[in-house]
C-alpha cells in the first residue's frame, strides 16, 4: 500500500526558511514523479514542484527561485525546502506519487 507522511511545517516569520519532509513507502521511491501541493484557507489546490524519476526539478511561478525539492531514495523521503517565506505562503502542503497523496503538513507564514 502506497504511504505518504509529511512533516516539518509550522509557524515562521516572514522571510524565514522551512523544510518539508514526505517519508514514503510501499512503493519504489523512484518508480515515479514526485510533487508537491499546496492549499491555502478557501483556495483551490496548487501545484508547487515536481522531481521526476530522472532528477528533473520544475516549479511553480510562486516556487520558482525560493523553494527547492529534492529527494533521497536511501531514505524514501521527498523533501522541500522553503526559504524567504511570504505570509502568502501560508497553506498546508501535500506530496503526491504513485497516484497517492499524503495528510499533508500546516505552513503558517505570519509575524
Amino acid at each position: 500500500e502506497v504511504h505518504l507522511v509529511e512533516s516539518g511545517g509550522g509557524l515562521v516569520q516572514p522571510g524565514g526558511s522551512l523544510r518539508l519532509s514526505c517519508a514514503a513507502s510501499g512503493f519504489t521511491f523512484n518508480a515515479f514523479g514526485l510533487s508537491w501541493f499546496r492549499q491555502a484557507p478557501g483556495k483551490g489546490l496548487e501545484w508547487v514542484s515536481t522531481i521526476s524519476r530522472a532528477g528533473v526539478t520544475s516549479y511553480g511561478d510562486s516556487a520558482k527561485g525560493r523553494f527547492t525539492i529534492t529527494g533521497d531514495i536511501t531514505k524514501n523521503t521527498l523533501y522541500l525546502q522553503l526559504s524567504s517565506l511570504k505570509p502568502e505562503d501560508t497553506a498546508k502542503y501535500y506530496c503526491a506519487s504513485a497516484g497517492t497523496r499524503g495528510q499533508g503538513t500546516q505552513v503558517v507564514v505570519s509575524s
